[in-house]
């Protein structure tokens, strides 16, 4: 499955993040947007950004979308990380309002 089977601005975003687009990627969220990444949470633009250099962005990640699920106002995307940071199965938990993402959770695929 590709990201062309996730809804906007979810797939806009995956396609950022595989091309490396930090500003893209930063842009996705609200001003007060936060990633959840296994119980870390990061908020705020300069805190997600501290934390992609090291985890995401920087470590020239990658997602690879096998499943994508909407309920209850969240999108939920399954895929394959990859980086030279962590791999593996993922689930990405989106809260989106409008079109920016509000908190993404990174939990075990």
């Amino acid at each position: 499955m590709s990201s062309s089977n996730v809804p906007d601005p979810i797939a806009a975003f995956i396609d950022a993040v595989n091309r490396h687009d930090e500003d893209g990627f930063l842009d996705a969220f609200t001003a007060d947007g936060a990633v959840d990444d296994w119980g870390r949470v990061f908020s705020g633009r300069a805190a997600i950004k501290g934390w992609s250099d090291k985890e995401f962005i920087g470590a020239r990640g990658t997602l690879t979308v096998e499943s994508v699920s909407i309920a209850d106002g969240e999108i939920t995307v399954i895929g394959d990380w990859r980086s030279n940071y962590a791999n593996g199965l993922s689930k990405f938990v989106f809260d989106v309002h409008g079109d920016k993402i509000t908190r993404m959770t990174i939990r075990e695929g």
